[in-house]
């Protein structure tokens, strides 16, 4: 039987998972406070902004820089923060269930955990492989992958994914080594949809061009793990020390058996206001949500401008008022870091590159973690 985690008699407000639009969440509960007992369950008391994770394995950030205090933001919101893992749902139960084994519950629940990096196909290379999710893990081993590069000579890095999070991994990564007097050899796998798959041609164009400058090769295949590397698709075997997995998420595995409506791929189904479709107390967005009216892609551009409506969409849904729809834009910036102090920019048909797309790519991000009590505004 779930036990309330106090003894008010407050509805609860639960919000799982630290993730960004939950940044929003919290903000607009510190700015009007509800008569709520607001919990945020987190598994770690630091959300690590991914669009900053290239830029401080290149370098160029400490990882200070990076990481939000979720600490402050809960106190100021009036929530109390568990460090805990979600590992089950039970929505007919307006349960979550905790990896310590403590049932949850809620009257209104806001989901924002993520997804789950799919590792299907590279399982049998566990033991050299780093996934770039969850973050948390994968801030925590990098430095000891980094280390054991610079001791070796031909030290064999693969990156396997080739849409923006390995494309940047690899150049992230090149960037790490070059100071080495030892030379890593670095090779980016994309999968048969080609490189940066939704982007442009011309984005693609220059990614390619830069890849090529900066060492890295490229390889065109899908990629099984094995015990010594990866195989791909054409029978060509790539030893590896250490493999980086961008290879894309997952529906959470314990959505399944949770009772709410989902898609095939098992992710939550929502509306246009990001509430189930399936139980009305329930609210997600970014990678464990899916939108039944349009195909929203998983990035953390569409959960940060999401943000904002599922917090006005939770409170409105306390007190009686209309919820709106989260409309994403026709067409989103992505500012692609390319190792040293460059970038690629990509919106639409429309490209750029250089280190003012970089200056431009940190006033953004820099800017993003002021708001949420990290640093200030830079011009590097």
């Amino acid at each position: 039987m779930a036990v309330p985690l106090t003894t008010t008699a407050k509805p609860r407000l639960l919000l799982a998972g630290g993730g960004h639009a939950q940044l929003s969440v919290l903000r607009a509960l510190a700015a009007q406070p509800p008569d709520l007992d607001v919990v945020l369950v987190t598994p770690g008391p630091y959300q690590t902004y991914s669009g900053m994770l290239p830029g401080w394995m290149a370098g160029h950030y400490s990882l200070s820089d990076c990481q939000i205090d979720l600490r402050p933001l809960a106190k100021a919101a009036g929530a109390t923060l568990l460090t805990e893992q979600v590992v089950g749902l039970e929505a007919s139960g307006r349960t979550v269930f905790l990896g310590n084994g403590t049932p949850l519950t809620y009257d209104l629940l806001s989901l924002d955990t993520g997804g789950e990096s799919d590792l299907s196909w590279l399982e049998a290379a566990r033991e050299r492989l780093l996934p770039i999710k969850p973050l948390g893990e994968f801030v925590r081993r990098w430095p000891t992958i980094l280390a054991a590069a610079a001791q070796k000579n031909d030290y064999q890095l693969v990156v396997v994914g080739g849409g923006a999070a390995g494309v940047e991994l690899a150049f992230a990564a090149q960037q790490a080594c070059a100071g080495f007097g030892t030379k890593p050899c670095i090779t980016l796998v994309f999968a048969p949809d080609g490189l940066l798959p939704g982007h442009s041609s011309g984005v693609q164009r220059r990614a390619k061009a830069l890849l090529g400058q900066r060492g890295i090769t490229l390889v065109q295949g899908r990629a099984a793990g094995t015990a010594g590397g990866v195989m791909l698709s054409n029978g060509q075997f790539l030893p590896a020390d250490c493999i980086l997995a961008a290879t894309g998420s997952r529906a959470p595995a314990w959505l399944r058996d949770s009772g709410l409506a989902l898609d095939e791929q098992g992710y939550l189904l929502v509306d246009a206001t990001h509430r189930s479709v399936s139980h009305a107390t329930i609210f997600a967005a970014g990678d464990v949500c899916s939108r039944t009216d349009l195909r929203l892609a998983r990035s953390g551009v569409q959960a940060v401008f999401a943000g904002p409506v599922l917090a006005h969409n939770l409170l409105a849904s306390i007190q009686g008022r209309v919820l709106i729809p989260y409309q994403p834009r026709s067409r989103s910036l992505y500012l692609l870091a390319t190792g040293p102090k460059q970038a690629i920019a990509s919106w639409g048909a429309w490209s750029a590159q250089g280190h003012w797309v970089w200056l431009w790519k940190n006033w953004i991000d820099r800017r993003f973690m002021k708001k949420h009590g990290v640093g200030a505004v830079h011009h590097d």
